[in-house]
Formats: structure tokens, sequence, C-alpha cells
């Protein structure tokens, strides 16, 4: 008898004394045990709440709301729960909570909460993301002068790749559809997006980047969103991208980077359009048109987690891809001489162009950091040049000298240049055009018996039809022709 009381009074010490708030309720949900420390986070007396049951306690419950009721009903453990609430005394407290079923021979007897006072925690990540969120506002822009500065003439490059995307972008820059832009880093995906939105009618209203994988989403969403003043910091109410953007375009860079939380909320403001600052319970209507980039292929990014798939089809109204410099070759020199004459404008140089070995190097190159590592090799090269007004192998980055050895070797014996390679590469498009044209002549614009006859698949020989520009009812068309 002695032992049992010894046993009782230790934990009542204990419980009293441990810094988590314990709350037991036997299957009926009456509590059995209440520590001192949850009287205290929830603003009560034990005798309030002891023998008593939990909805007589707690009137604002419901056996759907109260993790306790809802262990009991299930038998499943609730873990590591964040729950933001005012006490009885109107304190605003926050806690993790974990609730976990009682178990006696296989029977649920009770249900244990054990509730964890991270209050002072989160009012200091409170404070520091609201003075991040400033600290960032005012460092990065202003964004109600916000503007894009390119426009399609901006885009550099004559290939039929290139002049496909730009066609696309200046579709869907005539309505205020979402955009969805898939390209590698460094293919210029916010260019288009700039060209887009000063092609269509939001032109005069705000254009607003943001890359979402620069920021922590807890300071992401204050970004995108707004705060209002909170219980903690004191900080004054702020407007997020989307009231700053409100009647113009949203890019938000690196779509896939988001966190999936954050991505839920963006989703219900793609489908409502409206949004509510963080704290806040109002609602306020937006107008804005988002372009998404992301640097993966979209379905990639579904499949491995990166990207919901609810979002995605949201954001997939109209898809560009952008494609990479090793896709549009022919572009390369045009490119060149935009940088260098960028560049000589900079630095106050001369440069003319750049030498036939550099030129074999470029083209040969796979360029993984497209157009921008084209743009930092000619800035890095022509910081080098001091008494030429070309730029020679000597002047370029050490990664593409090393390789050049390498480079030149792939080239065949016999050929002096690499433009004859390009034009190797021009002759034999010209000929499978050609034998195509001529397998529709012969198949009079069928396209299953043509593909029968070139000996590859339907799909494949549409996609060259589409490559080529060709289109097969010419080639019923001359059937009728000669048939009289």
């Amino acid at each position: 008898m002695k032992d049992a009381r010894f046993i009782k009074n230790l934990s009542e010490v204990i419980l009293d004394n441990i810094d988590e708030g314990i709350h037991v309720v036997d299957k009926h949900g009456k509590t059995i045990i209440y520590n001192s420390k949850m009287a205290s986070l929830e603003g009560l007396r034990r005798e309030q709440v002891i023998s008593r049951n939990l909805l007589e306690v707690f009137p604002s419950l419901t056996r759907e709301t109260s993790t306790l009721l809802k262990v009991l009903k299930t038998g499943k453990p609730i873990i590591d729960q964040r729950q933001t609430y005012l006490n009885i005394r109107g304190e605003k407290i926050s806690t993790i909570n974990s609730t976990i079923p009682i178990i006696i021979d296989g029977e649920i007897e009770g249900a244990l909460e054990i509730s964890k006072d991270i209050t002072s925690v989160k009012e200091l990540s409170e404070r520091i993301i609201d003075l991040q969120q400033e600290i960032f506002q005012k460092r990065e822009r202003n964004y109600s002068e916000a503007t894009a500065s390119y426009t399609f003439l901006d885009i550099i490059g004559e290939s039929r790749e290139i002049n496909e995307a730009i066609t696309i972008a200046k579709k869907a820059s005539r309505t205020s559809s979402n955009i969805l832009i898939y390209g590698e880093t460094g293919t210029g995906k916010e260019l288009f997006a700039q060209s887009i939105h000063n092609e269509g009618n939001r032109r005069s209203k705000p254009f607003i980047a943001q890359n979402c994988a620069a920021l922590p989403e807890s300071l992401l969403e204050g970004i995108l969103f707004g705060t209002v003043k909170g219980g903690f910091t004191g900080a004054t109410d702020r407007p997020g991208l989307f009231e700053q953007a409100d009647g113009g375009t949203l890019l938000l860079d690196e779509i896939n980077s988001m966190g999936m939380g954050l991505q839920a909320k963006l989703l219900r403001v793609l489908q409502e359009g409206f949004i509510r600052r963080v704290g806040d319970v109002r609602e306020i209507k937006v107008d804005v048109r988002i372009i998404a980039t992301t640097n993966m292929d979209p379905l990639e990014a579904v499949e491995k987690g990166h990207l919901r798939s609810d979002l995605y089809y949201r954001l997939n109204v109209v898809l560009l891809k952008i494609p990479p410099l090793r896709e549009r070759k022919g572009d390369i020199m045009a490119l060149t001489d935009h940088f260098i004459d960028m560049y000589n404008s900079r630095f106050n140089k001369k440069i003319k162009g750049i030498s036939k070995e550099v030129k074999d190097i470029f083209i040969l190159h796979s360029w993984p950091g497209n157009v921008r590592e084209l743009q930092n090799v000619i800035e890095s090269a022509m910081n080098m040049v001091t008494e030429s007004d070309i730029i020679e192998v000597s002047h370029l980055p050490h990664y593409l000298k090393k390789g050049n050895a390498r480079v030149m070797k792939k080239i065949p014996a016999g050929i002096d240049t690499i433009d004859d390679i390009v034009s190797l590469a021009d002759t034999i498009e010209s000929i499978e055009c050609s034998i195509i044209a001529r397998a529709l002549q012969e198949s009079r614009g069928n396209i299953s018996r043509a593909a029968e006859r070139l000996n590859i698949t339907r799909q494949a020989l549409q996609y060259k039809i589409k490559k080529y520009g060709l289109n097969r009812k010419d080639y019923s068309a001359r059937r009728e022709f000669y048939g009289h």
C-alpha cells in the first residue's frame, strides 16, 4: 500500500515538473490525467478539467476536430501536429502535439496527448521571417514600378527551332491564359516571359518575377501572398506580389522548386482568383496572369514529386518549350556577334569577331549552360583580349581550351572547316525532305502507305512531315490532277 502511494505521488511529481503538457482521457472521453503544464498552456485549472468529458470543458470542439476523440475512434496515432490557438485567457499559443491511443488487450481504453510549447520559437520565427521579407523587398526592387524590359526583338536567332518558339509565344501573348515555359537553365525563359507580357494587353501593368528556388517556403509564402500585422511581430501589413502584380503578370521562376504546401495554395489562387494574406482571414480578389517556368520536363517533375499534377494541368494551358543551344547551333554566330557588340560597348573595346578555331570549338561544344554560358564565355574572353581585335583560342576559359584537342578530333579527315559539317547536315535534311515528298506523291498522300514505303512508323513520318513543313493534301490533289 505504501509502495502504491509512493508510485502515485512520484508520478504526479514527474507529470507536474516536465516541460510538456500531458492530457489523458479514458475510452469515454473523460479526463483522468491533466498536468500543470497543460493547464498553464490552456489557461485552465486542473479541477476544471479532471473527471469531466472533453466536450463539456471545450465546447468549441467536436468529435471530428478533437485529436483525442479522433484517436479514440480510429486507434491511429497522430504525430507531431502543429496547432495554433487562443487559450481561455486570449493568449496565442503554438504547440506541437502527438496523440497516441492507449490499447490494453487489443481494446482502446483511452488516449494520451503530449503537447510541446513552441510559442517562443514561433514568435522568433515570425520575427525573422518578417525582417527577412522587409529586407528582401527593400533590397530587390520597388514592385510598384516593376516593368518588363525585353520584347521579341531582343530574342536573337533565325533557326527553325527558335522561330517556332517565338511563334507560339506571340500567339499566347494575345490572351491572359496561364503559360508554362519549359527550358534548361540559361535558355532565356525570362526573356520569353517578358516578351509575352510586352506583346499583350497587360503591357502597361506590372511585370514581377520571383525565383521560387531562392527563398525558403516560409518566407516565399509571405512574399507571394503578403502578411498582416502579426500577433507576435507587431509588423505592419504588407501586400504580397499577387497584389502588387494586380492587372499584370507574375513570373514564377523554377516552379518545380516550390514546396508542395505552397503549390496547393497557389493552385487555390489560380482556381478561385482570390488570395489570403498570411495570418488573415479576409480574401482579396486579384487579376494576375501567371507565367511559370521549369528547368526540367514538367511531366518528369510531376512523376518525381516536384510538381503537383493538378497544378501542372492548371498551368499547362499553353506549354512553351525553349530549345537548348545545342539544338539551335545555327544561331551561335548571331548570338556571338550580339554579345561581342554588347561587351564592346560596355568595355569600350573594338573586337571584330572570333577566329576560325574558336568558331569550330563553339559549333562542336555541347553548351550545357546554353545561351547564358555562351554570354559568359564571350565576356570572359573579351577581358583577356588586349592587343588583338579577334578572340583566339588562348582567350577562352580554361575548360574550353582544355577540351579543344578533344573537340578537334571529332572532325572527320578531309573537312577543312566546321562550315562543311553544317552544310552537310543541311544537305542531308534536304535529301530526306525530297525522299519523303516523293513517297507521299507515290502514295497519293496516304500516310500509312508512305510510311510503309520508307520503312518507318506512321508516327515518325508524321513528325518529319511537320518538321519539313510538308502537307499531305498537296499530294492528294496531285493524284486527282494526274488522274485526268
